[in-house]
């Protein structure tokens, strides 16, 4: 069983704004028993305080970084620039292009900077979350166990409700 109080898991944003999408990120951890801190990491307005997070996350004990980010979203890349640790970016639909802008500069990191990119918004938060867990599973089997706990909840779901026209069981 993972150590409860050493996160495996750094969740950084760039404002207090994107929280409202990264809270399933967090929950989906949770659900998963993944220990994780979260924190507001601005790549524009505290460059110090990222490279510090990013630079020092491998030997504060992190195994994973998630970083989302809006418009020209440079938090994962410039996070993974600082650590060899899997950097896994979800671009947030924060400007009028609704989060194309952050995908596109998310997703195309120049070869030697890899950066994990996910869906705009809540699925992208909530895939992240499950990707780390997954990328987690090899050294945690209680992880990988969780995730297939969590899939058997969702074919069973769907098995349940099969028939559209009827209401859906209690």
């Amino acid at each position: 069983m993972t150590d409860p109080k050493q996160p495996l898991v750094g969740v950084i944003m760039g404002s207090r704004s994107d929280w409202q999408t990264m809270q399933h990120c967090a929950a989906t951890l949770e659900e998963l028993q993944v220990a994780h801190e979260v924190r507001i990491v601005s790549a524009h307005r505290t460059p110090d305080w990222l490279m510090d997070y990013a630079g020092s996350a491998e030997s504060r004990g992190l195994q994973v970084l998630i970083a989302a980010a809006g418009g020209a979203a440079h938090l994962p890349g410039m996070a993974a620039s600082k650590t060899v640790l899997p950097v896994l970016g979800v671009p947030m639909d924060a400007t009028v292009m609704h989060g194309m802008d952050a995908l596109l500069s998310i997703v195309q990191m120049p070869g030697g900077v890899p950066v994990g990119t996910l869906a705009v918004g809540k699925p992208g938060a909530i895939n992240a979350a499950l990707l780390a867990a997954a990328m987690l599973g090899e050294a945690h089997p209680e992880l990988r166990e969780a995730l297939r706990r969590r899939r058997q909840a969702m074919t069973d779901k769907v098995l349940r409700d099969r028939d559209p026209r009827l209401d859906p069981p209690a």
